[in-house]
């Protein structure tokens, strides 16, 4: 199937345009060879079945993510040894593993269909979890019921890059998504005009609230987050992979425009938690290997919160009156402990050299969990 276009007076061939169409005779007919051909040739290597049993052995152990307090609940990721993906499990008492709320590798016989999105609410009662098939960035998003482990009817479409961000009453999230695509395009063709959604529970995906669009920048993605106070909602402007973005916020209560705080997309921001009208950003404005600043929502006045050190800071997160700091010293992890003034409290012993993760979780929780390894 010749396929030549024409870009600026340059003729350039695309002979594979065809395979654009996943779901095509030809194109199934073309994967299914590709397939068999490739299993003939693997079938003469030798060493396969000792490479397979060696790769099976090393991982066959259990794993589990760190966890994060849901309501009344924790909540954990555990992976017995060999599961495709990471079985999500609640307990009221982590010395217990808990009930499984939710088996990805359920989702599919063949293993094609894999989670790709979680959020609890609030109160811990309701999960709002995506799912997302044969390796495409489309979420179809779904709700289950905590205590009784069903699905409620609600499915949100058309999806993608998106993540689930609670009302703070339950009554429903923000969330991110594309206008329908035609069926013959969703796979292939490029999306534009990104819009934030509030979609209440119970209702139809059809009669969910536009929240934010920018028709003037089809190139907009958008994600939202509500703060901890449930006040504000958090959008995060960006651009493809590009790591600069900028940063509005929405008054909830108040209602009225977005509030452009931080719009010129020439640093990273990442929203930390906010003290009423004042937001904390972990940003590489005029810090390279990234600091903690404090943002006015008036004035957007910019206050130095956290300096930049030698060390490249890699996440921060706040717990109570307290920042928890990772840093990357010599190629390990380090974490220090500040206030909200920014004066250094103390560092985090480390069971010795290596690597970090955690620190999660609500600013009025009185206990946080990190993994080591």
């Amino acid at each position: 199937m010749d396929q030549i276009d024409e870009y600026f007076g340059t003729r350039v061939a695309d002979p594979y345009r065809w395979l654009e169409d996943v779901d095509s005779p030809q194109t199934r007919r073309w994967i299914g060879e590709e397939n068999e051909l490739t299993e003939s040739v693997l079938a003469t290597v030798r060493e396969r079945a000792a490479i397979r049993a060696r790769l099976t052995e090393v991982w066959n152990y259990e794993r589990r993510s760190v966890p994060e307090k849901i309501g009344d609940l924790y909540a954990y990721f555990r992976n017995t040894g060999l599961q495709n993906q990471g079985v999500l499990y609640v307990t009221p008492d982590l010395a217990e593993p808990g009930r499984v709320l939710l088996d990805p590798n359920t989702f599919s016989p063949d293993g094609t269909v894999a989670l790709s999105g979680a959020s609890f609410s609030e109160d811990g009662t309701r999960l709002a979890y995506s799912i997302s098939a044969s390796g495409s960035d489309w979420q179809e998003w779904h709700v289950r019921d905590v205590a009784t482990g069903a699905d409620l009817p609600d499915i949100i479409r058309w999806s993608k890059f998106s993540n689930a961000s609670w009302k703070r009453d339950g009554s429903g999230f923000y969330y991110s998504r594309y206008d329908e695509p035609s069926s013959e395009s969703k796979y292939k063709d490029a999306n534009y005009f990104h819009k934030v959604y509030f979609h209440r529970l119970g209702t139809p995906q059809s009669t969910d609230v536009l929240v934010y669009e920018r028709p003037d920048h089809k190139d907009w993605n958008f994600g939202a987050i509500t703060t901890e106070d449930g006040r504000y909602l958090i959008i995060d402007v960006s651009r493809g992979t590009a790591p600069e973005n900028a940063i509005f916020v929405l008054d909830l209560a108040a209602g009225g425009p977005v509030n452009e705080l931080l719009p010129d997309e020439d640093a990273r921001w990442i929203y930390l938690a906010n003290d009423a009208t004042t937001f904390y950003f972990l940003t590489t404005k005029e810090a390279p290997r990234s600091r903690v600043v404090a943002v006015d929502l008036h004035d957007r006045s910019l206050r130095e919160v956290v300096a930049q050190t030698a060390d490249r800071l890699d996440d921060a997160t706040f717990f109570g009156d307290r920042i928890v700091a990772s840093y990357l010293h010599d190629a390990l992890a380090r974490v220090v402990v500040y206030g909200l003034d920014g004066r250094a409290v103390g560092d985090v012993a480390m069971p010795g050299l290596g690597s970090i993760a955690g620190f999660r979780g609500k600013r009025r929780e009185r206990e946080t969990f990190y993994s080591y390894t």
